[in-house]
């Protein structure tokens, strides 16, 4: 039997609501799956609360709203706390991200976590 995780778009303003949303949805309150997207990719990968058989679900309600939240201008918060930390030979890349995002333009928060969905769990992201 198929397994479904709700999560509440309407609460995920930040990357950082992501982490929770998806850590309660998926563990309960204060649940961990995740706080970074390596990561949340290695949590999709199982063993962190879905079940063992992959058989599982996550509806992700009133995502538009999430979409917008998670857009260009928090993608260059997250980039600039990356820049700030990351190592220094990619710092140049990184740079070159954040310039894009505060352009408006390149992938945003929101198609970084769909993308960790397509590749570590395909078909369980269910967009609401």
């Amino acid at each position: 039997m198929t397994t479904t995780y709700v999560l509440a778009g309407t609460r995920i303003a930040t990357l950082e609501d992501f982490w929770l949303e998806i850590g309660q949805a998926v563990n309960g309150p204060g649940g961990y799956f995740g706080r970074n997207l390596d990561a949340f990719a290695d949590c999709l990968s199982g063993g962190f609360g879905t079940p063992d058989d992959g058989d599982f679900h996550v509806e992700w309600r009133d995502h538009e709203t999430s979409r917008r939240a998670l857009g260009h201008p928090e993608t260059a918060r997250q980039l600039e706390l990356r820049l700030a930390r990351c190592h220094p030979s990619n710092r140049p890349a990184v740079a070159e991200q954040l310039r894009a995002a505060r352009a408006g333009q390149g992938p945003t928060v929101f198609d970084w976590l769909v993308e960790i969905f397509e590749e570590r769990a395909p078909g369980a992201l269910r967009l609401r």
